[in-house]
């Protein structure tokens, strides 16, 4: 059963979504409020959660939530934590 829309607005919740591709048999999940980190080896996942913890030590430093940060402050957040983004290769 459903519940009826009850006409307040809920504010918009963001959370960092991490996927270890590489494995070695087992299965990891990690959890924080505005996080979730699914699989990987020890070293891979290991990186995620300590790279997750430190962007939100950063957020907190700055007074904000996850949600709060434009998409240009969290690449500089996620530059100054060790990630960079993926830059596709151009097509041969």
């Amino acid at each position: 059963m459903s519940k009826a829309p009850s006409g307040k607005r809920t504010s918009p919740k963001a959370v960092l979504f991490g996927l270890g591709l590489d494995s070695d048999g087992h299965k990891r999940i990690t959890t924080g409020p505005n996080f979730a980190l699914l699989g990987g080896t020890q070293e891979t996942h290991d990186s995620m959660v300590e790279k997750a913890i430190k962007i939100n030590e950063k957020l907190s430093g700055k007074g904000k939530r996850l949600e709060e940060v434009s998409a240009a402050e969290f690449d500089e957040i996620a530059e100054l934590v060790g990630l960079r983004r993926h830059e596709p290769r151009e097509p041969k």
